[in-house]
């Protein structure tokens, strides 16, 4: 967007001739003040960070669920994970690429509803997406299922993608095991300590 200028004149001679008054007249109660630049005037420094990328991110992908041998509810749960590797700030925003393949036929792609907030990333700082599928086995699941041992994923807003293993709650290797045509992510979120 190119940069405009306003006219010293008119609207800003007004807005100092007020201040000035102001300023006068907070002196005259006695009263002292502090002026302070307006909050809304500049970006916030998380809004200036750069966006997140793939390959600057250390990537896992857990179940939530033990070993994930398709036993319990007809639900699942797994959680995808993004630290930043640096110690400069991104932002992550919107929901990530996420895809589990049997070769390049079948497939099964993460899903998101709506536009999620932006969230800043400090330096080693991580962010999680709840991921929920529908195990094979399970009433309705289908016959379109994926079963693999690791996904690819992209940061938002980047083309260049990487494989991540998929492991269980102990990090130990895993497979997911999903069917239908999509998995449910939830918003991105910072994690908390222990996450």
């Amino acid at each position: 967007m190119p940069a405009t200028t306003r006219p010293a004149g008119g609207l800003a001679a007004l807005t100092a001739g007020l201040t000035l008054m102001a300023g006068l007249t907070l002196t005259a109660c006695d009263t002292t003040t502090t002026a302070t630049p307006d909050s809304t005037a500049s970006a916030t420094p998380d809004a200036t960070a750069p966006p997140c990328r793939t390959a600057a991110l250390t990537w896992t992908l857990s179940l939530l669920d033990g070993d994930g041998t398709g036993r319990g509810d007809d639900r699942s749960g797994a959680r995808l994970t993004a630290v930043n590797k640096g110690s400069g700030a991104c932002l992550f925003a919107g929901y990530p690429s996420l895809g589990i393949h049997n070769g390049k036929a079948d497939g099964i792609e993460g899903a998101g509803a709506g536009r999620p907030a932006a969230v800043a990333l400090p330096g080693h700082a991580a962010v999680t997406v709840d991921l929920r599928y529908t195990r094979r086995g399970t009433p309705g699941a289908g016959t379109w299922c994926v079963r693999q041992h690791e996904a690819a994923v992209t940061a938002p807003h980047d083309t260049h993608g990487t494989v991540v293993p998929v492991t269980d709650a102990h990090g130990k290797a895993a497979v997911l095991d999903a069917c239908g045509e999509t998995i449910a992510m939830a918003p991105p979120r910072r994690a908390g300590a222990g996450t």
